[in-house]
């Protein structure tokens, strides 16, 4: 036992101080908790000692065997999911809301199943908190978990005493967000599915199949058309020379990645992205959503306008749009107003413009963004389902070709066949 100094302040804010009795820093944490108490500052008394506790290595069993390289990826952290943050939000404003302490909703935090999270981020935050800090500094130490965008929204709800309504406010700006990406996605797999089956049974036909039907043309010694000539040589080439398309095509990824790494090759890409064909239209949706979604919350929850744009910028993914806004910040840090650089950047669409405008001239830009976000994603919603209806049937029609130009050269090869032998049987 060692004995421990402290100083801690009441609910009410009165500053107490006493010792403590106890094994170790995290027994008197825990006392301190106990006794209803905020820890400012816990010391060891003078002359004193307590043991020193060696941590267990993680990883018992096979994997304490492993190298310390392949145990350190075996307990890296992932980044969670959109929605496995909201529902973690969401947990913790219900426990707040009910009246726990800060400390103690952490506490249970650790005991409540939130995929995504693990219980030891609820324990590293209630530590921290329980030594003195905010929940918003405690949070800014696990980045991988908690962006900008997260750790400032919770900074200002300290600041405002609305903590529980910010929470409830970002699980569900998280929720919005993971609900647009789960649209996206599976707007995607379908296409992206039937696009690689044909692909492969192409390649599977090119590469078994069809010289099979060639060795047996070829023992009639008959003139093959020029669909099955033009067929044969197809084959031949990805027969013999499949290693070169694999150099070229890891050529090319070299290339293009090397390309992407550089910022004029971001930019460039981003802003080819957006004028696609229809694909183009959804990515502008959504980037516009994403923007106006993002700047509302944290204005919402009074975050200074400089800083929400600063954070906005962080979160965006395209170079373009982060560009306009970097550029939209410097203009309000001049003295202009949120929708002149706005409509001066030429990226953003006039009717976006127009409600921000409106909002700054009846003091409620934040409403004026929200209304922005919702009118986006629910053209986002539109344009998905368009694109999807497009995509269809092109990828059917290209796909009937392949199979038909495949069909059409062994038919024609096989109608050519018996056309010789008919003609040399009657000429018999």
């Amino acid at each position: 036992m060692a004995q421990f100094s402290y100083k801690a302040r009441r609910r009410s804010g009165e500053l107490v101080q006493g010792t403590l009795e106890v094994a170790d820093r995290a027994a008197a944490l825990v006392a301190i908790d106990r006794l209803g108490l905020f820890p400012v500052a816990v010391d060891m008394a003078t002359g004193s000692s307590a043991k020193v506790e060696q941590p267990a290595k993680a990883g018992g069993g096979f994997a304490s065997l492993l190298p310390s390289s392949f145990q350190s990826l075996l307990h890296r952290k992932r980044k969670p999911k959109l929605q496995e943050i909201a529902t973690f939000t969401q947990q913790l404003a219900n426990l707040l809301q009910a009246g726990m302490p800060l400390t103690v909703a952490l506490n249970s935090m650790m005991h409540l199943e939130t995929k995504g999270i693990p219980k030891e981020v609820s324990r590293d935050l209630r530590q921290e908190v329980m030594e003195g800090r905010g929940l918003s500094d405690a949070m800014a130490k696990q980045p991988l978990i908690f962006t900008d965008l997260y750790v400032n929204m919770v900074k200002a709800g300290e600041q405002s005493g609305a903590l529980v309504t910010v929470l409830r406010r970002m699980a569900d700006h998280f929720e919005k967000f993971a609900a647009v990406q789960s649209k996206f996605t599976s707007a995607l797999i379908y296409p992206a599915f039937v696009a690689i089956v044909g692909i492969g049974i192409v390649i599977f036909f090119m590469t078994y199949m069809l010289p099979k039907f060639m060795t047996l043309f070829g023992n009639m010694e008959m003139q093959l058309p020029m669909t099955t000539q033009l067929l044969i040589s197809l084959s031949n080439f990805f027969s013999g020379y499949w290693w070169l398309l694999v150099l070229l095509l890891i050529l090319a990824w070299v290339l293009f990645s090397r390309f992407k790494a550089t910022a004029e090759g971001k930019f460039k890409i981003d802003a080819w992205k957006m004028k696609l064909p229809v694909f183009g239209k959804v990515m502008r949706l959504n980037l516009y959503g994403q923007f106006a979604r993002t700047l509302s919350t944290l204005l919402e929850n009074g975050v200074p306008v400089l800083t929400a744009l600063k954070i906005t910028e962080q979160v965006l993914p395209n170079r373009v749009i982060k560009e306009a806004t970097a550029k939209t910040r410097e203009a309000v840090t001049d003295g202009k107003t949120l929708a002149q650089p706005l409509a001066a950047s030429k990226i953003f669409p006039q009717l976006m413009v127009d409600l921000v405008r409106i909002g700054e001239e009846t003091g409620d830009v934040p409403g004026a963004l929200k209304n922005v976000a919702d009118t986006y994603e629910n053209e986002l919603n539109t344009a998905l389902r368009v694109m999807t209806n497009m995509i269809e049937p092109v990828l059917i029609v290209v796909m009937a070709g392949g199979v038909g130009f495949l069909l059409l050269g062994v038919l024609s090869a096989m109608f050519s066949m018996i056309s010789n032998v008919g003609g040399a049987m009657g000429g018999r």
